[in-house]
């Protein structure tokens, strides 16, 4: 028994879930209103300046909190009452996005002002998301985990299609439309926090003394010590790395073969609509098959990158992706619901914080590495070698040998019950 209080009681359907709907509307309205505004930030940037290389600067300042953060964000978290760490970041945002939004409507909106509300919106993100995980294993029972978390992500992929095309047609009508929408949205998702009645972490002992750093590699130690996990977390680097350069891989490629912005806004679109796909079939998948042959078919799945090799055309390259793209949903919700079940709250932000940091800190690399490559050589070639990645890590994941002993997720559930 590990005390949780949703583990208590008796398991309702998650859309019975109270607490958990509560959730998800609040992060689904609020993820749409930030993904609005996200790339309302480089249209104002470039309104304002007409130049590319501030408006880079405002996605760097929104996105490098992350990177600065997560770890102390995980400590944080494990610390202190998430749910007041979560209010508190949306209220900030509220503040921070409308006064940006006020400014632009007001005509006196400047540069140094759009990089500070980009900085703190992205650092209160990471207060907000690392917490947040914490949230859904507090409301969720532990055999409902990883369904909770495919339909995360079928939220987060709706999200990604919806949000940027909303944002471009609001700043169309309005300068100021995309950032007062958002600052509303993080509103909402405040009102729903404080509507939610389940603690957001088990009771804590009093008097934490241990230094920042100890308690960072506290969380590190914990994961690194866990075969499976330390697993999962080194492949998802990889797997992260491969999936980041392969977006512009598509993207340049279309670009060479003589296609439109609108055309290639499509077949990223479309890449999104089977990453949507995946999350509405993700838990059909979760109850049917075992961790191991998830992560080992999932693996395999980047065979379909051969039919681009073979014949290099744009429209096939999605085509011979999609399954992976497809599929990937179910993998990051079973792990990751997994990982959330068995990890000790008082660890939960320490953790997960470790782990997303390891798995976000890749995904910007893969671009750097594919625009190398895509400098020197085909996107034919290009795709070849990340195909040789994505072989090399399937590979690593069928004889690997805690993935050959994947854990069932009934262990979970029959140490909960």
């Amino acid at each position: 028994m590990d005390g949780r209080p949703a583990s208590k009681r008796e398991p309702v359907p998650l859309r019975r879930n109270r607490d958990f709907v509560l959730l998800q509307i609040g992060q689904a309205l609020s993820t749409v209103g930030s993904e609005a505004s996200g790339i309302a930030y480089t249209l104002l940037v470039l309104a304002l300046t007409g130049s590319p290389a501030k408006a880079g600067l405002a996605g760097f300042a929104r996105l490098v909190p992350y990177a600065l953060f997560a770890l102390p964000a995980g400590v944080a978290s494990d610390r202190f009452n998430r749910k007041w760490l979560m209010v508190w970041a949306d209220v900030v945002r509220v503040l921070a996005l409308g006064s940006l939004g006020v400014s632009a409507a007001t005509g006196h909106v400047t540069f140094p002002q759009i990089l500070i509300v980009a900085f703190v919106e992205g650092t209160m993100f990471v207060i907000f998301n690392i917490a947040e995980i914490g949230a859904v294993r507090s409301v969720v029972p532990s055999l409902q985990l990883q369904r909770a978390f495919a339909t995360e992500q079928a939220r987060m992929s709706g999200v990604y299609l919806t949000g940027p095309p909303l944002g471009g047609a609001l700043f169309g009508l309005a300068r100021s439309l995309p950032f007062l929408v958002d600052a509303v949205s993080y509103a909402f998702s405040t009102g729903t926090l404080l509507a939610m009645r389940t603690p957001f972490q088990e009771e804590r002992e009093q008097g934490e003394t241990a230094g920042l750093l100890t308690q960072i590699k506290e969380g590190l130690a914990w994961l690194w010590g866990h075969a499976f996990l330390r697993t999962c977390a080194l492949l998802f680097v990889g797997g992260n790395f491969l999936f980041g350069a392969l977006e512009l891989v598509l993207i340049v490629a279309a670009k060479r073969q003589g296609y439109s912005s609108a055309v290639i806004g499509g077949l990223v679109a479309a890449t999104g609509a089977f990453s949507l796909l995946g999350s509405v079939a993700a838990p059909r998948f979760l109850r049917l098959l075992p961790m191991r042959t998830v992560l080992v078919l999932s693996a395999w799945l980047s065979l379909g990158m051969v039919a681009f090799v073979i014949e290099p055309n744009v429209f096939v390259l999605v085509a011979g992706t999609a399954p992976l793209i497809f599929f990937n949903p179910t993998v990051n919700a079973m792990v990751i619901g997994y990982r959330v079940a068995i990890v000790p709250d008082r660890l939960q932000g320490r953790v997960n914080s470790v782990a997303r940091s390891l798995a976000l800190l890749a995904f910007p690399l893969g671009p750097v590495a594919a625009g190398l490559l895509l400098a020197s050589y085909s996107a034919r070639t290009t795709a070849a070698l990340l195909l040789a990645g994505f072989v090399i890590l399937a590979i690593v994941t069928t004889v690997n040998r805690s993935i050959r002993g994947a854990p069932s997720f009934d262990e979970v559930t029959a140490a909960a019950s």
